[in-house]
């Protein structure tokens, strides 16, 4: 038991100089399996994009049966603006990012611009956020190493953090290109000053296409994400398949994601609201039933502020 509990502190060792010295990888941002219903956390331009008031909130366990495994909660609210002839977005968010003894938690604001263009619509979009990190010390078993290095109790660290975005969307797809962490953000944790995380910039491109069938009750959405920081890349490919029903609307689907990862999902409208549920099989060794559980959850209202005319109220469909 001695023999285990050195080795497991000297890879928690190795862990923590590698987290606190390498190079942010795009995996600093959360993965989520619907992204494509996320779609204005990765690019800002997309917010108020449809003219609805829309809450989105989501949580992911990640790596479940492992200890200290990886949760994010993520909550968000946008609306679109009318005003001086021209339409805009505005939104509001927070995320909670729990990976081990780390906290990760962004609080943030967007804003987004749209503008006619060759039949659709092009827009562009900022994302203004406040980073906070906490790392738990008192939680961390190094014996009597007393190295400055490791925080004894809880270390925090905060720092501004700016993204962008464009996109351009005509009839039944779109496209879009947005930065993340464009001020590479530099995060100092704890009194001593001694550890600090440098967050490098991560890009992404993300697209979808809607594909009519004969049959006006189904439609196949087709999504793809792609992310890198010129270090590390990720590919994330979804198709679902949507029922239009009367009075509901139901989703089922399979996203994959090389060397990563394969997902399942599906979901629907019910009476307004949108429920979701994913299960993310990881490709990489881990096993089948170690993957991710992710449940999202949405309401959606047309609510057409600062335009001419009433505002109304009403339920609409799954994107």
């Amino acid at each position: 038991m001695r023999i285990l509990k050195t080795a497991g502190r000297l890879l928690m060792l190795v862990w923590l100089v590698g987290y606190y010295s390498r190079p942010a990888l795009a995996q600093y941002d959360p993965s989520f399996v619907n992204y494509w219903a996320m779609e204005s956390f990765y690019n800002p331009a997309s917010t108020g994009h449809a003219p609805m008031l829309d809450f989105k909130g989501a949580y992911s366990m990640q790596m479940t049966g492992f200890e200290n495994a990886p949760s994010v909660m993520y909550a968000s609210a946008e609306l679109p603006l009318f005003f001086i002839s021209a339409r805009h977005g505005a939104g509001v968010g927070f995320m909670n990012d729990q990976i081990g003894l780390f906290r990760h938690q962004k609080f943030f604001l967007q804003y987004a611009y749209h503008q006619p263009l060759w039949g659709g619509r092009l827009s562009g979009g900022v994302h203004l956020a406040m980073l906070s990190e906490t790392f738990d010390g008192s939680k961390l078993d190094l014996g009597e190493s007393g190295d400055p290095a490791f925080p004894s109790n809880e270390a925090n660290g905060a720092a501004f953090d700016l993204n962008f975005g464009v996109r351009y969307a005509r009839k039944s797809w779109y496209a879009g290109f947005s930065m993340m962490h464009c001020t590479s953000p530099t995060v100092t944790l704890g009194e001593e000053k001694v550890n600090e995380m440098k967050i490098a910039p991560s890009y992404y491109l993300t697209g979808g296409y809607n594909i009519k069938l004969k049959s006006p009750l189904y439609t196949i959405h087709t999504a793809a994400m792609l992310r890198s920081d010129a270090i590390g890349f990720r590919a994330d490919l979804t198709g679902r398949i949507a029922y239009h029903g009367s009075k509901h609307e139901l989703y089922g689907g399979v996203s994959y994601s090389p060397t990563n990862s394969v997902s399942f999902l599906f979901g629907g409208d019910f009476h307004g609201v949108n429920l979701g549920y994913a299960y993310e099989m990881y490709t990489a060794g881990i096993g089948a039933l170690n993957g991710s559980h992710e449940i999202v959850i949405g309401y959606k209202t047309e609510l057409n502020l600062f335009k001419k005319g009433k505002n109304k109220h009403k339920s609409v469909r799954l994107l």
